[in-house]
């Protein structure tokens, strides 16, 4: 006997729900198009190998990084959009995260909401295309790091390599120069009893760090279009 579909309806309502609960994952499938896009979303601090204060809203990156793969494997999923409202976090948590969207063979974009500072910069970048909310701000700042140090000249070596590998990566998935992110990290002008560069949606653009301002009904248009170009160009050519 067929199963009722308004009951299938309502299970799939509340597994997106618990989806959404538990990880800020869901499936977009009801456009008109029927593309299958993933939603990602990155939120609060991005969470390292060092848990968080279980009062920190985090974005895990055990959860992400397998997340990522099962969408790369899956073949129904025709496009990935990434939803960023974060501090920032674990270096290299981020850059992981970051390398793994870049490395996708779908087509992504990302929109940064309300905030995408620090390493949540080169994850906004690593996205084929990338918007930006006008009241949205993205912070640019030297790595930092606490404790105390035994060699500091090793250790100022080992944050310049950090910071280069982070500069590295933006440079290249943005049209942004390497040069350039090293004057707006080194800035003294712009945050108080701190160094960095902290820029506005338009701004972002401006410096070529983001491809455009917009909200979701852009990102989404970008991703439909950019998933119709990709099944374009895989599909074969008729004999």
């Amino acid at each position: 006997m067929a199963e009722d579909p308004k009951k299938q309806e309502l299970d799939k309502e509340s597994q997106q729900n618990e989806q959404i609960q538990d990880m800020g994952q869901v499936i977009l499938d009801g456009n008109s198009k029927k593309h299958r896009v993933e939603l990602l979303t990155i939120i609060g601090e991005v969470e390292g190998h060092e848990s968080a204060p279980s009062h920190s809203k985090t974005t895990k990156y055990e959860h992400v990084l397998p997340k990522l793969a099962l969408v790369e494997d899956d073949e129904s999923v025709d496009g990935l959009l990434i939803l960023l409202n974060t501090v920032g976090g674990d270096v290299e948590a981020g850059l992981a995260i970051a390398e793994m969207i870049a490395s996708l063979s779908i087509p992504t974009v990302s929109l940064v909401l309300g905030g995408g500072h620090s390493i949540g910069v080169p994850m906004a970048v690593s996205a084929d295309y990338s918007f930006v909310v006008p009241s949205a701000t993205m912070v640019i700042h030297p790595v930092r790091s606490s404790g105390m140090f035994i060699g500091v000249a090793q250790t100022y070596r080992n944050m310049e390599k950090i910071q280069d590998r982070i500069t590295t990566f933006i440079s290249s998935h943005s049209h942004t120069s390497q040069a350039r992110l090293e004057e707006l990290m080194l800035d003294t002008t712009q945050l108080v009893k701190d160094v960095g560069t902290m820029l506005e949606g338009r701004e972002a653009v401006e410096e070529g760090l983001i491809d455009e301002v917009g909200g979701m009904k852009e990102a989404l248009g970008k991703l439909y279009e950019l998933i119709e170009a990709d099944k374009k160009k895989r599909k074969p050519c008729s004999q």
